[in-house]
């Protein structure tokens, strides 16, 4: 009921941590721990952790397999997630439940129709990069930016196609990505960014749709894991173990990000580009025998 509270605020943060709480509970009737699933997972989508909502679906789906807002869930994090075809395997579920329902009616189609774009586009040439002056973006962004380097793709010229690339115009300063998510400016000024964390040892990654410049990396990964991810067998994805980093790939060299420090200070470092409006970082757990393979022979520059 707390979790329902914020979430009609739009609190989606403290919901995410009021339906985590009930999920601890450990009740035993499974029709509750698919709703808490379900709602966690909805609160997860309105904060642009896809990866964690569609574990939540996952998890719902297990307990009550015939629930549809689960699957309709699912779905829509797939989407998001540009998982076309396992989006299109969702719906079939769902219609197979209920051949009317509206929303997976729509995304269904909506899937097939990226599915075949993307299939287009494999067969195009890769576009060359260029760096683009941040007098583009325009003074009010600039003020609020910094010194923020933009590596860029440029866009194709058939419309028709455009869906499914990895693509950026700074008119408005809406920026796509290969998500589709933009970043955008708010009512106070300030911009928002869609991030993608990567986690290399597990093949696995978090969307985050609109992260505020001025928010710190701790603040997302306390509600990204505030529950362990069924992938993580170990259980040792804990906000506290985690290190991230990102990588300079002109130099081949990696750098240890704070997790203290907000989006836009890390955007500002002078070795961070952001390519195709998208900033990246990567996440390992500290000291673990992957993390130091995985670094053996890389020049890492520590905090």
């Amino acid at each position: 009921n707390e979790g329902n509270e914020y979430f009609k605020e739009r609190d989606y943060k403290r919901a995410v941590v009021a339906y985590s709480e009930g999920l601890k509970k450990k009740c035993e009737d499974p029709e509750l721990n698919a709703v808490l699933h379900t709602n966690r997972g909805a609160a997860q989508f309105h904060l642009g952790n896809y990866r964690s909502a569609l574990n939540d679906a996952v998890q719902a789906k297990k307990l009550k397999p015939t629930h549809l807002k689960a699957i309709i869930r699912g779905a829509l994090c797939h989407m998001e997630l540009k998982n076309f075809s396992e989006a299109i395997a969702w719906c079939e579920e769902g219609l197979r439940i209920d051949s009317k329902e509206k929303k997976l009616v729509e995304t269904r189609a909506k899937a097939d129709k990226l599915k075949v774009n993307i299939k287009a586009l494999e067969h195009l040439p890769v576009p060359a990069t260029r760096f683009v002056s941040r007098s583009t973006l325009g003074s009010s962004v600039v003020e609020r930016s910094g010194n923020i380097k933009l590596l860029l793709e440029p866009s194709n010229e058939e419309e028709e196609i455009s869906d499914g690339l990895a693509e950026i115009s700074l008119d408005g300063f809406h920026c796509d990505n290969a998500t589709g998510a933009k970043v955008h400016l708010d009512a106070d000024g300030n911009l928002n960014w869609p991030v993608l964390f990567l986690y290399p040892e597990h093949e696995q990654t978090d969307f985050i749709a609109a992260f505020h410049e001025n928010s710190r990396f701790i603040d997302h990964l306390m509600v990204m894991f505030a529950e362990l991810p069924p992938w993580d067998l170990e259980r040792k994805y804990l906000p506290s173990s985690l290190e991230l980093y990102f990588e300079d790939e002109e130099r081949a060299e990696m750098y240890e990000v704070n997790p203290g420090h907000t989006l836009l200070q890390v955007l500002q470092h002078k070795r961070y580009f952001v390519k195709a409006g998208t900033p990246t970082v990567l996440a390992l757990v500290k000291h673990s025998p992957f993390s130091e393979k995985y670094f053996c022979g890389k020049k890492v520059h520590r905090l």
